[in-house]
């Protein structure tokens, strides 16, 4: 009897977690398609989750908070957040981990260009700061939210984010344009 009752405990340590709930391996979401690394389909419903961010415009180096947070009390275990440019498919900037819940993600040899979920605790809410990049154009925050291994969602958007540097401004910040002086 008493081997009977240490397979049971055995078993129930292994295998109970990736059956009940996000599974104890690697669980990863692809960069590019921001699918996850195991053969379920996304979910079409609406998402339960949003994504808000503290600002509707951004300049070079600036700091925008942003937060994945879900709706009532539908929590998540899982997710990746990145900023794309509209219509693009590279995320863009990099964000500063400061969420024990999260860790940066190194995508098309960027680091930090995408964050993630550090452990499969379920959360309500995560908070983290994106930095602008020097070029960017409009863009919106992408996400994809993993509530168990049968129910996630991919795309979720934040609203558009526009830059606010003018196109007639170069890196350096200095007009392009030329002044002519006569003399």
């Amino acid at each position: 009897m008493r081997r009977h009752s240490c397979f049971v405990f055995l078993f129930c340590g292994i295998f109970l977690p990736g059956i009940l709930g996000f599974p104890q391996t690697n669980t990863s979401i692809d960069c590019d398609s921001l699918l996850p690394n195991y053969g379920a389909e996304p979910q079409t419903s609406a998402p339960p989750y949003i994504i808000a961010v503290s600002f509707d415009n951004f300049e070079p180096g600036n700091e925008v908070q942003v937060t994945l947070e879900a709706l009532g009390d539908a929590g998540f275990k899982g997710f990746n957040l990145q900023a794309r440019e509209i219509d693009g498919d590279v995320p863009v900037g990099s964000f500063k981990i400061t969420d024990p819940n999260t860790k940066g993600l190194e995508c098309h040899n960027m680091t930090n260009s995408a964050v993630s979920h550090a452990n499969s605790d379920v959360k309500q809410k995560i908070t983290t700061t994106w930095i602008a990049p020097q070029d960017a154009r409009e863009l919106q925050f992408i996400a994809t939210v993993v509530q168990n291994l049968e129910n996630f969602w991919v795309g979720i958007q934040s609203k558009t984010l526009t830059p606010t540097h003018s196109e007639s401004v170069n890196a350096t910040g200095k007009s392009k344009r030329k002044v002519c002086f006569n003399v």
